[in-house]
């Protein structure tokens, strides 16, 4: 195979007056002209910063590049060892012959450009073309990426697409230049299954029709194996496992690596908890880690699961119970507003007409792609959305009958858990401060003292330590961030938690803690669960009964064995298709097409 790119012995570094940190430590790797080398492995492994390293995108300070070379292959036959040459060089090929795609496209585009502009200027930027071939260019990209409506892309901004169009416009940007290597930073991370799905089908198609080489990251093992020929695990800034990912898939070695593979929800058996990567491997303080041996693992995973009776018995107790929260033909519509004065001409039915309950103690997962409703329906239950019709019974209280001051008292009893945790927190308070706030403004405590014993209580639930009371939201990883949101939502001893796509954008292995961390503290408070989210496999594990929603109406509801074994509906069933699942027969099957591509 002819090679593209040769990475050897690269080591980056961040430095500052505290501490050096090696995030990237004598790596090397090969990416073959015309295959996929997928990069996995946890936040802070190394696997973005290394592809920033190839790039020469890193910022200095306080990064910088200590060691090693990256060698690009010419067609000419010449190598170009891109750590030696000038800045002004490497302009010519970043977007020109080495393209990236980040994983946030609306932080990549800039919100005052269309998006047609912007591919434009990226085309004349590299390459002398007319402002007029570059457009019709742009249009030729818009349609080889199959984004709807490509004239009228041209003109949209990037705040008028959603999110999966946005990552098409970002890969039409990336492959404006015909690339000869494609580097993907978590480019279908927050993107709903079926979107992400169109989006690996996409970058395939093109990779084979452009004859292109990529390199592919991300945390997700399932998503490596629907893209990736080559993959390397990236642990600490090292590379800890390499191989085609058959090999991978078939028969890992690392301990890391199999850790990765079980810690993704499972959709053919019900766990108590999800198994973590810390469950298959011992690390000593040096840094050495040593493998658990299998007869252990394998008794544990059989330990973690479900037993047909007991998830009998759980369903039947629920079944009996009267519910905590009642919704019956709950509608919110919101107008299209037309002309020059405003008037409205129509309405979006963002939620058309739902019912459905929850019991306490229960998990109800709420399902479905972006823009069905279900985002919406969480904010209307709790009036964060004014409802336009229904009822909205909890606790035997009509919800949408109370006055403001009674809202007040009654939302101590129910709280929601956003998607995005850094913008739910206050970057000017600490920790500490916005937990206290809410017990402040709720007058729970006698004073500050008792207020911060109880923030420490709920620091430690949340598996966080006493020092970080005094830190701030940036100081704190994605999952750390999730766990304060966590606590501040327990602070006033809720009966009900709304979950909205609370662990959509963190690593598997992260997200497996974070769900195990809402298991244990559903049984420990006795606390209801509405759990929203875009990730059926997900969903499965963590709730009772499944509600699928699509264009703002519920299309099936059963329980979540049930709902996976019998799906009823077609939408379900496209949603269950669409999941990544890392099948060693989707990976056989993938394998055997390449050569006829």
């Amino acid at each position: 195979m002819a090679t593209l790119l040769e990475v050897r012995n690269l080591v980056t570094e961040f430095r500052s007056d505290i501490y050096d940190v090696k995030a990237v430590n004598d790596v090397s790797f090969t990416v073959h002209k015309g295959r996929t080398l997928g990069i996995v492995g946890e936040s802070g492994s190394g696997k973005s910063v290394t592809s920033l390293s190839v790039m020469r995108l890193i910022q200095t300070p306080p990064g910088q590049i200590t060691g090693g070379q990256v060698l690009f292959h010419e067609d000419n036959g010449t190598v170009t060892d891109l750590l030696k040459i000038s800045e002004e060089t490497m302009r010519t090929y970043r977007g020109n012959k080495i393209a990236m795609i980040f994983q946030e496209p609306m932080t990549s585009l800039n919100p005052v450009f269309t998006c047609g502009d912007q591919i434009i200027e990226a085309i004349r930027l590299h390459q002398r073309v007319s402002k007029d071939e570059a457009r019709m260019r742009t249009l030729k990209l818009l349609k080889e990426v199959q984004l709807p409506r490509p004239e009228s892309m041209m003109t949209s901004y990037p705040h008028q697409l959603s999110g999966g169009q946005k990552q098409r416009v970002m890969i039409a940007m990336a492959m404006s230049c015909n690339p000869s290597l494609l580097i993907a930073d978590e480019p279908t991370t927050a993107l709903d299954v079926t979107v992400q799905a169109t989006i690996l089908d996409l970058m395939r198609q093109l990779q084979q029709q452009h004859g292109m080489s990529m390199m592919f990251i991300t945390h997700d093992l399932g998503v490596i194996a629907e893209i990736a020929d080559d993959v390397i695990v990236m642990y600490k800034g090292k590379i800890v496992e390499t191989g085609t990912v058959q090999e991978i898939f078939e028969n890992p070695q690392h301990p890391y690596t199999k850790g990765l593979l079980a810690c993704r929800p499972r959709l053919d058996k019900k766990l108590k908890i999800l198994p973590t990567v810390r469950d298959f491997m011992d690390e000593t303080e040096t840094g050495e880690i040593s493998v658990r041996s299998q007869t252990s693992v394998d008794a544990l995973l059989h330990e973690l699961e479900f037993s047909p009776t007991e998830i009998a018995d759980r369903n039947s107790r629920l079944a009996q119970m009267k519910p905590l929260l009642d919704v019956q033909d709950l509608q919110v519509y919101f107008p299209i507003k037309s002309g020059v004065f405003g008037r409205t001409a129509g309405h979006v039915k963002a939620v058309d007409g739902i019912t459905f309950n929850v019991k306490p103690g229960e998990t109800l997962g709420l399902v479905g792609e972006s823009g069905c409703g279900k985002t919406t329906t969480g904010r209307a239950v709790l009036r964060l959305v004014e409802p336009t019709g229904g009822n909205v019974m909890f606790d035997g209280k009509d919800v949408r009958s109370l006055s403001s001051a009674d809202l007040k008292n009654l939302r101590k009893d129910f709280q929601i858990i956003f998607q995005d945790p850094y913008s739910s927190l206050n970057p000017r308070l600490s920790v500490g401060s916005a937990i206290m706030e809410v017990l402040t403004v709720h007058n729970i405590g006698a004073n500050d003292a008792e207020r911060k014993e109880h923030v420490l209580y709920l620091l430690d639930k949340v598996n966080l330590l006493p020092r970080h009371f005094s830190n701030y939201p940036h100081e704190f990883s994605g999952g750390q961030r999730q766990r304060i949101c966590i606590a501040r939502a327990l602070a006033l001893k809720p009966k009900l938690l709304i979950c909205d796509e609370s662990v959509s954008a963190l690593d598997v292995s992260v997200q497996a803690q974070v769900l195990n961390l809402l298991v244990d503290l559903r049984d420990e408070f006795k606390l209801t669960y509405i759990f929203i989210s875009h990730d059926l496999s997900v969903v499965k594990f963590i709730s009772d009964r499944i509600a699928v929603m699509n264009a703002g109406r519920i299309v099936e509801m059963d329980t979540s064995n049930e709902l996976y074994a019998q799906p009823k509906d077609d939408y379900t069933r496209r949603l269950i298709h669409a999941i990544p699942t890392g099948s060693l027969e989707v990976i056989r099957a993938r394998t055997k097409e390449r050569p006829r591509a």
